[in-house]
């Protein structure tokens, strides 16, 4: 497989509206979204047939509808076709900088591209995702502060042998994992020919009225890269189908003695058991496992289900090795299920109020270690349901952005009820995982 050939890059704006004389309109960010801005950004792609089916020369047809649909989707996101603007004050405090989005429809990137050697076949079928899947992506390396003068959103379509990949790089401080799929939903309800979309995005940023607007943090743009060498990590993706993980959560819950412990908690208390062992750690080692909680539905009062922004929350597991690996998946499961249920109305807004108080920006640096996991997505978010209008996605695939050793990323599998989860980690902890019985008969 050789490396991927860009044809052609396009800047995509929404239609200009000549009756709007309304001034150009700013979304200020908050606490949720500036976290994020020393890091780089998410993304995701999918995977389908060749839609054209032979008719490989009238890929420009279609290249130039997902063009126009695009631009026609825009209209309804103006977000994201705006770019950021990040002003330096001088303050005794040091939180010396302000940031929010200016919607002056700059415009989206849009990249036309070809894997000329590469097949759908050799994407589904290979045991690691190739490495080629990572030059699929536009703005790879680009960081969430960049957005001053780099696109909020890009998009790139790449021709393979007998498919094509559309992916999608969106600035992480500007929205999250749902917001990006709801973007994404929309794309697609739009290319299959609706004249608008279901779910209408809402952009008023929430703020507590404790909070003063716009919110100062101390910012500089040093270059933070992983410490880790990211050329000795791999991603591999392992398919749980419905009916295991019913078995994981029964199985959870029994040994916890609750009926609180949720599908995912049990499935992902499984996977930290299992790369601990085959990483072989010091049960007297003190390890984390990092979750991202999303808060639409537990702020009070709650967030529009459509809230187009980060609203999501860092929540961290912490146990020693050794009592991960000696106790059952219940336990485990039991711990994640506590500390996610802390997080309440009054211990989201305190701790957001805390932020405001003392900034903090994630940072990959900060982040990686080799004793933590993290979790990346959710299986809820609708990822087989974006027909363009030539059929479903065979599959979803991620960039390279923030790839760390432990990183797993969760997508809905193909079959209803079924998760896929991508894990990045060393080569010979992946081997490993293949090889351990406990961990594979779990996966059909």
């Amino acid at each position: 497989m050789e490396a991927t050939r860009v044809i052609s890059t396009t800047t995509i704006k929404a239609p200009s509206d000549n009756n709007n004389t309304n001034p150009t309109p700013k979304i200020h960010l908050t606490p949720w979204d500036l976290t994020y801005l020393p890091i780089e950004t998410i993304q995701k792609g999918l995977l389908f047939h060749n839609p054209n089916n032979e008719e490989k020369q009238d890929i420009s047809i279609q290249i130039q509808h997902l063009k126009n649909t695009l631009s026609t989707t825009l209209s309804f996101f103006p977000l994201l076709t705006g770019r950021f603007d990040i002003i330096h004050n001088e303050h005794e405090d040091n939180k010396n900088a302000t940031c929010y989005i200016l919607c002056n429809n700059s415009g989206v990137l849009f990249v036309h591209a070809v894997a000329e050697n590469t097949s759908v076949s050799d994407i589904i079928e290979s045991k690691y995702v190739p490495s080629i899947v990572h030059s699929f992506f536009p703005l790879n390396g680009v960081k969430n502060y960049e957005a001053t003068s780099q696109p909020l959103l890009a998009v790139q379509v790449t021709e393979l042998i007998d498919g094509i990949f559309i992916a999608c790089t969106l600035n992480h401080a500007a929205a999250d994992g749902k917001s990006f799929w709801h973007f994404m939903n929309s794309w697609a309800e739009i290319s299959r020919g609706n004249n608008k979309i279901s779910k209408l995005p809402s952009f008023q940023r929430f703020f507590y009225d404790t909070i003063d607007q716009p919110i100062r943090f101390p910012f500089t743009k040093e270059d933070e890269t992983y410490s880790g060498n990211p050329s000795l990590l791999r991603e591999r993706i392992f398919h749980f189908s419905k009916e295991e993980i019913a078995k994981f959560k029964s199985k959870a819950n029994e040994e916890a003695n609750t009926d609180q412990i949720s599908s995912l908690q049990a499935l992902l208390s499984h996977v930290w058991k299992s790369v601990l062992r085959n990483k072989h750690v010091d049960p007297q080692e003190v390890i984390h496992y990092v979750l991202m909680i999303g808060v639409r539905p537990r702020t009070v009062p709650p967030l529009e289900e459509d809230y187009f922004g980060n609203a999501a929350i860092i929540c961290v597991v912490t146990m020693k090795a050794g009592e991960v690996l000696e106790s059952g998946v219940g336990k485990v499961a039991l711990e994640m299920n506590k500390a996610i249920s802390s997080y309440t109305g009054d211990n989201i807004k305190s701790q957001y109020e805390y932020w405001v108080r003392n900034p903090m920006l994630l940072s990959l640096v900060n982040g990686a270690s080799t004793n933590a996991m993290a979790t990346s997505s959710s299986p809820r978010f609708n990822v087989y349901g974006n027909d363009f209008g030539w059929g479903k996605p065979l599959a979803v695939r991620t960039g390279p952005a923030n790839k760390a050793t432990g990183k797993v990323t969760l997508h809905e599998g193909v079959e209803k009820g079924s998760v896929d989860i991508e894990l990045c980690l060393p080569y010979e902890i992946l081997e490993a995982l293949g090889n351990d019985p406990y961990f594979m008969n779990a996966i059909p």
